[in-house]
């Protein structure tokens, strides 16, 4: 299943990729978020994709549930628009996906699609304000991530899902419209004691940013926003109310990151970008704490589904959490 806004060429070239895919048989689903370029026609037209069009952009989130609702198969596989799929990337995925009953997802390898020879994300790790990023992310491939293994959710850009398990736990939470959308999900159905295995036979390249910009202050405040939701939402109290502390640590690490030059800070040069930069963080914090009333009223739902407890749940995401260097 593919999500598209306004990426004809990326779409086609990801769906080319995707009509190579050997050894499983599967539907192939575009859910357009109301493009204006023709992506909707090319992808029915060319390559006889089932079309799901979108009149306005409904976020990545509300999409991929339109899509889910219609899949027939036992396991959904997600890509991206702006990724390519290598020739065994389904196969292996449903073989890491079926391979236990409990496996409810797998992860790809995704490697970097303008320099192949580094890591995009092979898995995803977590730092303990909520804050989340691919495992591996920038680092050279040098076969360290080649192990089939346990990890703690895959990256939306290139995942399979358990059918059963969505119908359990939900889909994506459409208040999260896009960004951080994946990351939720895949605790949930941590919580919900569903485990995630990662495949390096599952290869995709993916072309980073592509849809808003590494230098986008929307995409910034998407970012922020959805990690103190995720916090809210789904961490323990033991651990929620430590938000501030680690959220205050990763800013001061940022600060002197940018002091640097260095990390996403350098995507936003000179005063004026550090500025768009701050105020992007800020609003970010203030929609997020907007909507944090509705995510503590989700929390009883979750609470429904958990089979872990919230020290299992605490210590899950310490032994997968991002070191602060990382993270700034």
């Amino acid at each position: 299943m593919v999500v598209n806004w306004n990426r004809k060429e990326l779409l086609r070239a990801c769906l080319a990729s995707l009509r190579s895919q050997a050894g499983i048989a599967f539907e192939v689903i575009v859910v357009d978020n109301g493009s204006a370029d023709g992506s909707a026609d090319m992808a029915e037209t060319e390559f006889g994709a089932q079309v799901i069009r979108n009149r306005e952009n409904r976020g990545f989130c509300a999409a991929n549930n339109q899509g889910i609702a219609v899949a027939r198969g036992a396991f959904v596989a997600l890509i991206n628009n702006d990724a390519e799929a290598g020739p065994e990337w389904l196969a292996a995925l449903h073989r890491a996906c079926s391979s236990a009953p409990d496996i409810g997802m797998a992860a790809s390898k995704v490697l970097v699609w303008e320099d192949p020879g580094r890591i995009d994300k092979a898995g995803h790790l977590i730092f303990p304000d909520g804050q989340n990023r691919g495992r591996g992310s920038g680092a050279p491939d040098r076969g360290q991530y080649d192990r089939e293994e346990e990890v703690l959710w895959p990256d939306g850009c290139a995942a399979m899902y358990r059918k059963a398990m969505l119908d359990r736990i939900g889909g994506f939470d459409e208040d999260f419209f896009a960004y951080g959308d994946d990351a939720e999900l895949g605790l949930r159905a941590r919580i919900a004691g569903w485990r995630c295995l990662y495949t390096p036979q599952a290869v995709v390249r993916h072309h980073r940013s592509a849809t808003l910009g590494k230098d986008s202050a929307r995409r910034l405040q998407l970012i922020e926003r959805n990690r103190l939701l995720l916090a809210v939402k789904l961490f323990p109290w033991s651990l929620l109310l430590l938000n501030p502390l680690f959220f205050g640590a990763r800013l001061a690490a940022g600060a002197l990151a940018a002091a640097r030059g260095a990390g996403d800070t350098a995507y936003f040069p000179g005063a004026a970008g550090k500025w768009r930069l701050f105020r992007a963080l800020l609003v970010g914090q203030l929609q997020g704490l907007r909507t944090a009333p509705r995510m503590f009223r989700k929390r009883a739902a979750v609470r429904r589904i958990r089979c872990l407890t919230p020290s299992q749940v605490r210590r899950l995401i310490w032994d997968n959490r991002l070191r602060l260097r990382e993270v700034a």
